[in-house]
C-alpha cells in the first residue's frame, strides 16, 4: 500500500505494462484537458487523448510516458491509465513519428474522402504527441 504522500501508478497496454511504482504526483492528458493527480485525488474516470503521461516519483525523478489514448481511472490511493498503446519516452522511434506526420500533413492537403481525413488527423495527433514526448524529454534531461 502506498505511503500517505504517495500514489500507487500502473500504466498497463495491451503489450503489457509499462511502469509501475509509486509517485507524488501523475499528469496526463484527459479528453476534456490535461489533468493533474496528487495522492488522495478524488475518484475520476476520464477517456484520454494521444499525449503525454508524466509521473514524479518521491525520489525526485521523473518519467515520461506517450500514451495513444486510452482511459484513467483515479482513485484515493491508486491511479490506473489503460492506454490503447504506450511508450517509454525513450522508446519513441523519431524517425518513424515525423514520417507518420509528415505521411498525414500530406493525406490532408490531398481533401481525401471523410473517413481518410479523420484517419488523417488521428495519425496526426499521435505523431505529434510523440515528437512533444519526446521534446520535453530532451529539454529535462538535457
Amino acid at each position: 500500500m502506498a505511503e500517505r504522500n504517495t500514489i500507487q501508478v500502473d500504466i498497463v497496454s495491451a503489450e503489457g505494462e509499462i511502469f509501475s511504482g509509486a509517485a507524488t504526483m501523475v499528469f496526463a492528458p484527459a479528453s476534456q484537458g490535461d489533468i493533474g493527480v496528487a495522492p488522495r485525488h478524488a475518484p475520476l474516470l476520464s477517456m484520454l487523448k494521444p499525449g503525454e503521461v508524466r509521473v514524479q516519483t518521491p525520489g525526485g525523478e521523473e518519467h515520461f510516458f506517450f500514451v495513444g489514448g486510452g482511459a484513467i481511472e483515479v482513485q484515493p490511493q491508486r491511479v490506473t491509465v489503460l492506454a490503447d498503446t504506450a511508450l517509454r519516452a525513450e522508446d519513441i522511434d523519431e524517425a518513424a513519428a515525423l514520417a507518420a506526420k509528415q505521411r498525414a500533413e500530406e493525406a490532408l492537403k490531398e481533401r481525401p474522402g471523410l473517413i481518410t481525413h479523420a484517419q488523417a488527423l488521428t495519425e496526426l495527433a499521435r505523431a505529434t504527441a510523440q515528437l512533444k514526448v519526446l521534446a520535453r524529454l530532451r529539454k529535462v534531461r538535457g
